[in-house]
């Protein structure tokens, strides 16, 4: 979500999770709601540079020090608006990192924008719904208390504290809410248009519409005496829209690229039965069903080990991961592929199967073969291909 604060302030912004290595070349600075924030190396010059700025221009020491402390609480305004997105994301069981401050904004590694469009959407109005609040907050210090008049210069990042945070907060608000890549009201735009489950197409058109404001800028940027400004802006935009466009493929709904035909196991079977079952085919990774009822996973994995160990006759039930201990990566069809595909990348055991579970029952399986099957498809087809066989 990028963030800006007037025509020389940093421009600053959020990526999503993947897109960007926070955590290299920069250090922790601590812990806030149990979330590692970081500090990127290139941060500090930064600061000196807008200090040095204020103070060559104004010629007088005390705007360095003002330069530098509007900068700060600028950037304290940007990492609440990334714990705004954070905390929200929590509350639907979608882990964060950590958050790296970088001289263009901050930067949140989650596992996944939201799992479905209304997820999406909350977590997306998170963000701007912190700023909301530091400006009614700022703007009810400055009617108790009001600040004097014509002390503001948000360009130069000088003046009354209060005044310039809530003059930068409705800036960044409205930014933010502009219904472009990667800005928060793109992600807005797109979970509304994917209400109905087609993710992918509405990845497209909210990426088509970023494209098209990224245009409006630059033209405006040829009328504007801000012109490299808006020329900057609409180069983000442009760059963050065809990056959305291009992991279309990956936000499709999990339902599209789900194995649908697969062999499942009883929990009393032998490890000799899900042997045969293995050499015979091609699936490595058995759900384990008891009456309907999903009990765990066979993995290759622990199979072979087993057999050695154990021997043929060892029950499936003694071998598999359970369910009821969280050992088993499990979805519903209408959950996004690109969480699905991150979680299997990040996955710490070697994890390559996730069950796809609707109603209690087993309707399918992404493996790191079928997501690679799906993605080749998209790509020779030029869209999101159909459910793998």
């Amino acid at each position: 979500m990028p963030e800006q604060a007037g025509a020389h302030s940093p421009f600053a912004l959020a990526t999503r999770a993947g897109h960007v290595d926070s955590v290299s070349w920069s250090f922790r600075i601590g812990r806030l709601f149990g979330i590692q924030v970081r500090l990127h190396l290139t941060f500090l010059p930064w600061i000196a540079f807008w200090a040095y700025s204020a103070w060559k221009e104004a010629g007088d020491p005390t705007a360095a020090v003002h330069a530098a402390a509007a900068l700060l609480a600028l950037f304290a305004c940007v990492l609440l608006h990334e714990f705004g997105h954070i905390l929200m994301a929590r509350r639907f069981g979608i882990r964060t990192h950590d958050v790296t401050l970088l001289p263009i904004g901050g930067v949140a590694r989650m596992e996944s924008t939201g799992n479905t469009p209304r997820q999406e959407l909350l977590i997306a109005l998170a963000g701007p719904a912190v700023n909301v609040v530091i400006a009614a907050f700022t703007a009810l210090l400055l009617w108790r208390f009001p600040a004097p008049a014509g002390g503001l210069d948000l360009d130069g990042l000088q003046g009354d504290l209060p005044t310039f945070l809530l003059a930068a907060n409705i800036y960044l608000l409205l930014f933010n809410l502009l219904p472009a890549f990667p800005m928060d009201g793109g992600r807005v735009l797109r979970a509304v248009l994917s209400w109905r489950g087609d993710r992918a197409r509405a990845t497209r058109i909210a990426a088509f519409v970023g494209r098209v404001m990224a245009v409006l800028f630059a033209a405006a940027g040829l009328f504007q005496h801000a012109g490299n400004l808006l020329f900057f802006i609409a180069i983000f935009i442009w760059i963050g829209a065809g990056r959305e466009a291009a992991a279309a493929r990956v936000d499709t709904v999990v339902r599209a690229a789900m194995v649908t035909g697969f062999a499942v196991l009883d929990p009393f079977d032998t490890l000799a039965d899900a042997l045969r079952l293995a050499s015979a085919g091609t699936q490595r990774d058995f759900p384990v069903v008891a009456r309907g009822e999903l009990l765990g996973l066979l993995r290759y994995e622990d199979l072979i080990p087993a057999l050695r160990g154990s021997g043929p006759g060892t029950a499936v039930r003694d071998t598999m991961r359970a369910v009821s201990r969280s050992e088993v990566g499990i979805v519903s069809p209408n959950a996004s592929l690109g969480s699905v595909a991150r979680a299997i990348q990040t996955s710490t055991d070697g994890m390559t199967t996730i069950l796809v579970v609707e109603d209690g029952r087993v309707v399918g399986m992404v493996t790191t073969e079928s997501l690679g099957k799906f993605l080749a498809a998209s790509d020779a087809l030029g869209h999101p291909a159909g459910p793998v066989a």
